[in-house]
């Protein structure tokens, strides 16, 4: 494996200067133009700095590295991995201390997020699992290479793809992988490609499970035929994506993401809202996640339309699942637990559907101890004995 940066990180030490990250596109000129002056105060080098401050709340010990993917798989000629140039591609990868033998445990994050969105859950699957966290390509710290797909084929070939080839390089196999929102969907997808390599598929808040013709809505059909729906309809189609208008407010861009911080994860939390310094911390994490060059994001008209429905769902492919899995989502969560129900029918493999109380879309961040039972009890059977803890359903938790 070859790593451009690696480093070794508890609590105390965290909120050291981040070094320097892979150069990107344009990044030459972030780099020397005075911070302040800069429309959109950002680049690669304060995205890791602020993952490093969010990461300082995680007592944990653990290590980040850039794991390099190469410019292509192997005897490869696809313009879609290349994009404009054979530069090598890199997937910043965080990976926590655990005990001997500890099963591992990838997760991979949603749409319009990154790796540190699981802050809050580090500490307690780190107690149970060697924990591995990426951002994927074109998202976070990774590399954001030209997103040159024009098809969901491609698209989807970008993310399990890159994947794959950051397993490789870590020299993983037999591990559980947990997928967020359009992360699970990511994760349902390698887990159908290349079901060798997964012993266990947690999904939190599946996307991409039903398309529009299996899940109709007569809301979005009445709406669609309003002005203002055929015009977010043509926004969708023209790949105007929410960080577009983050970048596009320039300096006050970071005022909106600490508006909605404060409102998702304060005054509308369905569950334990955030502290002042989890909020701070996060808000200025999220900004430079999102007002970094477009990349990963520009997958959202080719895998959904408008809606948020799978062009190419997973509910057509229930039938070829081979890995065991658990879904969990929020009680609250506007993902659709119904359309894991329907799959269940068709899938060949154990499959448990579990609904975590005062969670929403962000279980994992609303009430992280529920979303921790849920886990352990979905990998029960590979998990070390700790007690009575995990052979029976957690309290509080909901069966579906």
């Amino acid at each position: 494996m070859a790593a451009e940066e690696m480093r070794r990180t508890s609590a105390a030490a965290a909120t050291a200067e981040a070094p320097a990250a892979p150069a990107q596109a344009g990044s030459k000129w972030a780099r020397v133009w005075p911070s302040a002056l800069r429309w959109i105060p950002t680049s690669t080098d304060r995205t890791i700095a602020a993952e490093k401050r969010l990461l300082s709340i995680v007592k944990t010990g653990y290590v980040q590295e850039h794991v390099n993917i190469g410019s292509a798989p192997p005897g490869s000629k696809v313009r879609w991995f290349r994009s404009a140039s054979d530069e090598p591609r890199f997937i910043n990868t965080v990976t926590f201390d655990a005990k001997e033998n500890a099963p591992t445990l990838v997760m991979v994050h949603g749409y319009g997020a990154s790796q540190g969105f699981f802050f809050r859950n580090f500490d307690a699957l780190a107690s149970r699992f060697r924990v591995i966290a990426i951002d994927q390509l074109g998202w976070g710290g990774s590399s954001r290479p030209d997103f040159t797909c024009k098809s969901t084929e491609e698209t989807e070939a970008w993310f399990i793809d890159s994947f794959e080839e950051w397993r490789k390089a870590k020299n993983l196999s037999n591990f559980i992988l947990l997928g967020h929102s359009f992360g699970g969907y990511v994760a349902a997808k390698y887990a159908l490609k290349h079901p060798e390599h997964i012993q266990h598929l947690i999904l939190v808040g599946p996307a991409g499970f039903t398309s529009e013709t299996e899940h109709s809505s007569e809301w979005l059909t009445k709406f669609r035929a309003t002005w203002k729906g055929m015009l977010v309809n043509h926004l969708w189609e023209s790949n105007f994506t929410p960080q577009r208008v983050i970048r596009g407010l320039g300096p006050w861009g970071p005022g909106l993401v600490q508006r909605y911080t404060s409102a998702r994860f304060g005054t509308r939390s369905t569950g334990d809202i955030l502290t002042d310094q989890e909020s701070t911390l996060l808000t200025d994490y999220i900004y430079h996640t999102l007002a970094a060059k477009a990349s990963g994001e520009l997958c959202l008209k080719y895998i959904f339309s408008f809606g948020a429905f799978a062009r190419k769902p997973l509910l057509q492919c229930a039938s070829d699942w081979k890995v065991p899995t658990t879904f969990i989502y929020g009680q609250e969560d506007w993902m659709n637990y119904q359309g894991a129900q329907q799959a269940r029918k068709d899938m060949k493999v154990p499959c448990e559907i579990i609904r975590v109380p005062q969670g929403g879309h962000f279980v994992f961040i609303d009430n992280p101890s529920g979303f921790h039972s849920a886990v352990f009890y979905g990998c029960r059977n590979l998990l070390p004995p700790n007690g009575e803890e995990g052979f029976t359903f957690p309290d509080g938790l909901i069966s579906a």
